[in-house]
Formats: structure tokens, sequence, C-alpha cells
């Protein structure tokens, strides 16, 4: 096949790519140009898409003997996933940008271009292991590797995207794939992961979040208040600044009754009222999704599956049912801090079998 791979200069893309070209596909190698004013350097495992990582890419390609170019999707990166994420905070919500951007950029935008180009699949360094089902349709697996295993941020794809889509790691542990590059002579075999979002590469989220919405945020400030006894505790610049869940930033000067750590539980972003209260509140049995993307046929009746519902989250025994706009989930066992605007993803087995954003949770 003729094939395009996404490098984006770390180890992962490299042995990917070079496992394609190996396995006899027409590889080019491309790197994904999202940050419109990209550093020289990153620092340390924090953000990606630096002029670093780009070199770091085309060393690559060069070793491995594939043509290399440079795609700039900035502009597209920036309004489908920067501007969603900034959007998803003003509205109360906790957003996930590595799935949206795999959904709106790595498996829409380079999809759709390579398709047109004469392409006939993407191939990247995602853990996770795609199957050819019993009814003819694709299925995808989590990686073998379960500490790695990124199934969960690809849950959004769809059938037709899983068809032209190429993983060809998830079958192997991580230490296997740095040793491979090392043999592999890629200069990339050290280099460490990154993590945390690509764009904001300080890892600051809050204060980066203060910079971008600051004075246009719905609200600037708004109360604190205790989901028990109904008491202002304060008062806050911002309820962007929260996610359910958190603990610390929170600057409350009165204690709990009990002495005990308070935890947000839930954001009004029209009233800009953020609600505090014990970590027992933070449990969920009930979810409601919409925006329902299903990886083949979507069940016609409940189904009994697990759900994950973080990146790096445990699974959840669950019992999923279909509606005309999404779909319902009764927790088997209660899940905690869970926020809207993150994703649910279905699983059966190790089998994904759909995904849906998070609009409200029941306690």
């Amino acid at each position: 096949m003729k094939v395009l791979a996404a490098m984006s200069g770390g180890v992962d893309s490299a042995v990917a790519a070079a496992r394609a070209a190996e396995a006899g596909h027409d590889v080019t190698g491309i790197h994904l140009a999202l940050s419109r004013n990209p550093k020289s350097y990153r620092t340390g495992a924090r953000g990606c898409c630096t002029i670093e990582d780009s070199n770091d890419a085309r060393r690559a390609a060069d070793v491995i003997g594939i043509p290399f170019y440079v795609w700039d999707l900035s502009d597209r990166f920036h309004e489908d996933v920067v501007e969603d994420f900034l959007s998803e905070y003003a509205g109360g919500r906790t957003p996930n940008p590595c799935l949206r951007c795999n959904e709106k950029i790595k498996f829409a935008a380079v999809l759709e271009r390579g398709l047109a180009l004469g392409f006939d699949a993407v191939v990247t360094g995602h853990y996770a292991q795609l199957r050819t089902g019993a009814d003819g349709l694709i299925e995808m697996h989590r990686a073998v590797d379960a500490g790695k295993d990124q199934s969960y941020v690809l849950g959004v794809l769809t059938q037709d995207q899983l068809a032209h889509s190429l993983f060809p790691l998830g079958d192997t542990a991580k230490p296997e794939i740095r040793a491979e590059a090392e043999r592999r002579g890629l200069q990339v075999a050290d280099k460490p992961d990154s993590h945390d979002i690509c764009f904001i590469s300080d890892g600051d989220t809050g204060g980066w979040l203060g910079e971008k919405l600051g004075e246009s945020a719905p609200n600037t400030s708004g109360p604190i208040v205790d989901s028990e006894s109904g008491e202002v505790l304060g008062e806050h610049e911002g309820s962007w600044r929260f996610t359910v869940g958190q603990r610390k930033g929170l600057r409350i000067g009165t204690p709990a009754a009990d002495g005990k750590p308070r935890f947000v539980l839930d954001i009004e972003p029209v009233s800009g009222t953020v609600t505090v209260g014990p970590r027992e509140a933070l449990a969920v049995t009930g979810l409601t999704c919409i925006r329902p993307l299903w990886c083949g046929t979507a069940p016609d009746a409940p189904l009994e599956c697990t759900v994950q519902l973080r990146a790096h989250g445990e699974e959840h025994r669950a019992v999923v049912v279909p509606s005309t706009d999404g779909f319902d989930v009764t927790l088997r066992d209660a899940a905690s801090g869970i926020a809207p605007g993150q994703a649910c993803v279905i699983y059966d087995g190790t089998r994904v079998v759909g995904s849906g954003t998070i609009a409200a949770t029941e306690r």
C-alpha cells in the first residue's frame, strides 16, 4: 500500500514508519506543523511540535530511507483543537484535546488530504491493535502494553477511518520499541515521551487559560459554595480555572467541619458558581453521553460492557443503553471525579465499541 507515516519526531512514530517500510509499503513521512509559533526546542518531555521535533522526524526519515515533508495544519489545529479546548473550559467542561486532535486532525484532515493525493492509509505510532472481525468490519483492540494503550484517545475513529489506518506498535511493549529504535540507528531511541497538553509547553494549564480567556470569559469571578451547608466560602477569579475533582488551588479560608479537604463537585459557568464538598460526593453512578461515535454497528439493545472515562483511568463495569442522540450509562461500580466534557469509551473485552462525550453525571 501507499501510506503516509505521521512522524511527530518521537521514537514511537519513527519505529512505526520503519516497520511500515519494512513490511513493503510505499511510505512517505510527514511531520504536522501544528503550532503557529513553534519553539526551537522542547522542554524535557513537555510539549511537542517544535522545530527540534521536526528535525528529529526528518533525520529518522533519512535513516529509514523514505521521502519526508512538513504539512502546515496550524490554522486547522487552532480552530478545531485549541479553540474547542478554550470554549469547553469556558463552558464549565473538561475536554480531552488529544482525543479531539485524533478526531479532527490526524484521522480527518490528514487522512482526507492523503486519500485525495492517492495514499491508501495513514500509519501512526499509537499503541492499539486492528483486527478484522467475523462480520468483515475493522475492530480496534487494546494494545498489548496496557501501560501505553491509547485506544481510549482513538475511540472517536469511525469504521471508514479505521479501514485506512495502520498501528504497527500495538503488539509490542514500549521498552522493546526503544530497543528496536536503537538497533535501527534512530537517534530518537532515548528521547523522552511527550506528555501533558502539547500546546501548553510549560504544563501550567490554569495560567495558560487565564492568559487566553481572561476578561473575555463568561465569568471572571464568582462564589465558591459548600455543597452541604450552602455557605459561600470564598470568591474565585474565573470558573474556567476549575475542573471536577480538583482539590488544590481552591484557596478556601474556612475549613470543613470535619477537617477533611474539599473537592470541586460542580461548575456552573453562567452564574460562575463553583460547588465544593467532601471526596465521597464525587462518586457518580450514571452518565448521559452525547455525540456518539460507533466503531461498527450501533447497539440496538442495552449492552453489558466496560467503560473508560479518562485517558489513563481504570475500566468500570457498566450497562450502556443507546438513545436517539447518544447513550446512557449505569455504572456497576461508582466512579469518582468524572467531569462533563470528558470522553466515555465503551469496551467489549479489549474491543472498542464506540465513544461519546459526557454531558451530565448522576450521583
